[in-house]
């Protein structure tokens, strides 16, 4: 890793992690490939990926740690679900969500989401959340992606989500699974 960085995982701990290791976006048999305009949050999680997805099997489990900020309401893993979320903007309850779209145990949970009416946008956007071994532990990673599907809206859709998605859910998710 490089002189002078301490030990690995103190060293995974650092803000910038994932930008020094460069863990790739794509690997063989994974469902959802990344598109190039993606908003990307990651946190490492002292546990192995068997673990860390025993907070992925059922809908409470999920909402234990995925249910901030927005209200969590239906979210089975399984393919062909239909996750749905809701948050409150300029004081109107708004609903969002889609299909689940990749179930791949200790690897990959990937779903649609988009604005419920009259809201919708043209497709929906992606949310992709990623498991890696790394070291001892887990690189988990969220991805909000598929923008580049949205057109000439693009690049606004991006520049909303990338300030409004935080670490928030994956620091929840790391407190549940290493205590």
């Amino acid at each position: 890793m490089g002189q002078g960085c301490g030990s690995s995982k103190k060293y995974l701990r650092h803000a910038i992690v994932t930008r020094i290791i460069g863990v790739t976006r794509r690997r063989p048999n994974v469902g959802v490939t990344i598109g190039v305009l993606h908003v990307r949050r990651s946190i490492y999680i002292e546990a192995a990926p068997e673990r860390v997805w025993e907070e992925f099997v059922s809908f409470e489990k999920i909402s234990r740690w995925l249910n901030r900020g927005h209200d969590l309401h239906s979210l089975e893993p399984r393919v062909g679900a239909v996750a749905d979320f809701s948050v409150e903007i300029n004081g109107e309850r708004r609903h969002f969500g889609g299909r689940v779209l990749v179930v791949d145990p200790m690897r990959e949970l990937s779903l649609e989401s988009n604005w419920s009416a009259p809201h919708e946008l043209p497709v929906p956007t992606i949310w992709t959340i990623r498991l890696t071994p790394v070291f001892e532990g887990t690189l988990v990673e969220f991805f909000h992606h598929g923008f580049e599907r949205l057109g000439k809206d693009a690049a606004d859709a991006l520049e909303g989500y990338e300030g409004g998605w935080d670490i928030k859910h994956l620091k929840a998710l790391r407190s549940i699974v290493e205590h």
